[in-house]
């Protein structure tokens, strides 16, 4: 262990997910039993900013591993893209004693761990995101709770859906990532699924899909869109109209990010957790944590910045023929 890092700091930044306070009390207890001094971070950079830090310990970790949300709170503060912000930032860390950072969120999280470790403060990034659109990983913390909250509304709207007859459209999260509609799309057998990745706005294609359906005597339909496509309730407007079909769109919006992680959820961000706070407290730095190819590893924080990710082809072809 480096005698360098003798306090580190934790936390969350961005949108929240599930599965985030696993990942603190990870971060807080595999660090303290390194010998390290724990200070939790408020409300992202900006609580950093405004100095809102505390001391934690084992007990104030206890009963989190199984709450939505951060206990640390959240928040976006585009302030800390300025340099002279980053650097003030920087001198707040050493002023309370803190030699690194754990980081949890996304892409926009990391550019401001990168421009702490600039700044000469050790950062480590652990992927905290329902989008699973972090290139680097094969896993994001909080997808797998968000689509399977999903997966259980749609299973909801449809049993209505069917009673009625009725086309429904339902939107869910993504940013501009379309894994949580691929995944909903297949696992509850959506008739189309628009993706941000593959859709070609060609909405005459769905609406024969519609009737061609409706003639075969199926009772409803069912399309997934994904939020970076967004615009569902005019085109649920546009596809009534052409269709004669009763057309309905559900936005299925911040729900996804509640409730109780899943038992994944809960198993990676935990050893996400303790594994940042052990590469940190070792003098690591610029580095993002990931899960890829069936290990747990690590990234410098460019690299992992310039990677890309797709929708797998295999996966979306299934999608176009179950």
């Amino acid at each position: 262990m480096s005698e360098q890092i003798k306090t580190i700091g934790v936390l969350t930044s961005g949108g929240d997910a599930p599965g985030m306070n696993a990942a603190i009390r990870a971060v807080v207890r595999k660090a303290l039993s390194n010998g390290v001094t724990v200070k939790g971070i408020k409300r992202g950079y900006a609580g950093l900013l405004a100095e809102e830090i505390i001391e934690m310990g084992r007990k104030d970790v206890s009963d989190t591993i199984q709450r939505g949300g951060t206990i640390l709170g959240t928040a976006r503060c585009l302030e800390f893209k300025e340099e002279e912000v980053q650097a003030e930032a920087a001198e707040i860390c050493r002023k309370h004693g803190i030699d690194g950072i754990v980081v949890i969120g996304g892409d926009g999280s990391y550019r401001g761990a990168q421009a702490l470790a600039r700044h000469g403060i050790n950062t480590i990034g652990i992927p905290g995101t329902i989008d699973l659109d972090i290139a680097c990983s094969d896993y994001t913390i909080g997808f797998d709770t968000a689509v399977n909250t999903a997966m259980q509304a749609i299973d909801k709207v449809r049993d209505t859906s069917s009673s009625h007859e009725r086309c429904s459209i339902i939107e869910v999260m993504g940013r501009n990532a379309g894994y949580i509609a691929l995944w909903c799309g297949i696992a509850n057998g959506a008739e189309d699924i628009l993706l941000p990745e593959t859709y070609d706005y060609n909405e005459q294609r769905i609406i024969n899909n519609i009737i061609q359906n409706r003639k075969k005597g199926k009772k409803h339909h069912i399309i997934i869109n994904a939020e970076g496509i967004g615009h569902s309730t005019s085109m649920a407007r546009r596809i009534e109209a052409a269709t004669g079909i009763e057309t309905r769109a559900t936005i299925l919006g911040y729900m996804q990010r509640g409730g109780s992680p899943t038992c994944k959820d809960r198993y990676y961000a935990s050893i996400m957790g303790a594994y940042a706070a052990d590469i940190l407290c070792e003098g690591k730095t610029n580095r993002v944590v990931a899960y890829r190819h069936g290990e747990f590893t690590d990234f410098d924080i460019e690299e992992a910045l310039n990677m890309t990710k797709q929708i797998p082809e295999y996966q979306y072809q299934v999608s176009k023929t179950i």
